[in-house]
């Protein structure tokens, strides 16, 4: 039979509430301190631990508090049994989103320092998150006296029938867990599929992946089929990359003179465009003798991908003031038209671009 309340019972009970209350305070504004020092760290790992401490830790001293206050007061053994349940399962719950979170926001850190970009890969944070709440709901369940063992029986029958059911969304989680996995692909990269879809990857979660084109909006794919395209990746195994600019001149051009000036503007755009590669060595060959000029090719380094319009529109401004300058000529395609009057051919010359399926002779009465 339990005894009476008293004064002593209550002073002692709030006492006890009153030191939990404090201690949580004292928690909260030494977490605030130490998560003051984490932000002027290098590493994103400790900023992830204190805030999920700063959710935690003071929960559980005011958890704390109430059980002390609870031991004390002359409760009946079933209302303790009781109390003693609900905290431990308050206590349990706030734990594991604690963990979640500390785990998720490491899995978040480590995604970003290996793509080297801001954007995560979800897909990850999404399963560790999942995992750690599913083990602390066992747990809750566990504490409880419930059985997890019947439900861990069940779920493995219901997991047969629902994968069965699921055979395509579970297509696309394992396809993204593989893409990421092999480090083909990572968020950040600019990739090209073989149908014609390109652009800069966003994200990969548990279903798609999310990619921004240039013109800023998003192209949203599967993960099962992005696994199966035929795809390019400018990004890998490096972000530099070569462009090629084709270019022409004039037959009686000094190709020597015209080598030397190409080399001049080369020079003067990689060091002033933004995206160039100084360091890179420019590269230039004479390759056809064309109908009407002698083509060559010029090789820059650029960057990355999208680096390389800027740098084209820029070289190629340039090296048309310049060849201006000095006299080096780009001509145009010139074809000869023959026009038929009478039984007299009369040859014409045409500058410009001819259509192939343009008549080229005609016949004047």
């Amino acid at each position: 039979m339990n005894r009476a309340l008293t004064a002593d019972d209550l002073v002692f009970a709030g006492i006890a509430l009153a030191s939990g209350l404090l201690a949580a305070f004292a928690l909260r504004l030494l977490l605030r301190w130490l998560g003051g020092h984490a932000d002027r760290t290098r590493w994103s790992g400790d900023d992830v631990i204190v805030h999920a401490l700063r959710a935690v830790l003071p929960w559980a001293a005011v958890v704390g508090g109430v059980a002390g206050a609870a031991a004390v007061l002359p409760l009946t053994r079933t209302v303790q049994h009781h109390t003693n349940q609900v905290l431990t399962v308050l206590l349990i719950f706030v734990a594991t989103v604690s963990a979640a979170r500390v785990v998720a926001g490491l899995v978040r850190t480590v995604t970003q320092s290996r793509s080297g970009v801001a954007g995560s890969a979800t897909i990850f944070v999404n399963i560790t998150r999942i995992l750690v709440l599913a083990i602390g709901f066992l747990v809750v369940l566990q504490t409880l006296g419930i059985s997890i063992a019947p439900m861990l029986t069940a779920l493995g029958v219901g997991g047969l029938a629902v994968a069965l059911a699921l055979q395509d969304t579970l297509a696309n989680l394992f396809a993204g867990i593989h893409i990421l996995a092999s480090k083909t692909v990572q968020p950040g990269d600019y990739i090209r599929l073989s149908s014609g879809e390109e652009g800069y990857v966003e994200d990969i979660n548990w279903r798609q992946t999310t990619i921004r084109n240039l013109s800023n909006n998003l192209v949203v794919i599967p993960n099962g089929q992005l696994a199966k395209a035929n795809m390019t990746n400018f990004m890998r195994p490096e972000e530099q990359l070569t462009i090629l600019v084709q270019v022409g001149v004039a037959y009686d051009s000094d190709l020597e003179h015209v080598e030397r000036v190409t080399n001049e503007v080369i020079a003067e755009t990689m060091a002033e465009v933004e995206g160039a590669v100084p360091d890179h060595e420019p590269i230039i060959r004479f390759h056809t003798f064309g109908d009407s000029r002698i083509g060559f090719t010029v090789i820059l380094g650029v960057g990355e991908f999208s680096d390389q319009y800027r740098i084209k529109h820029e070289f190629i401004k340039r090296l048309h003031k310049r060849y201006r300058a000095e006299g080096i000529r780009i001509p145009a395609p010139a074809r000869t038209v023959a026009l038929q009057q009478g039984g007299v051919v009369i040859p014409q010359q045409r500058t410009g671009e001819i259509e192939p399926n343009e008549l080229t002779s005609a016949r004047l009465d």
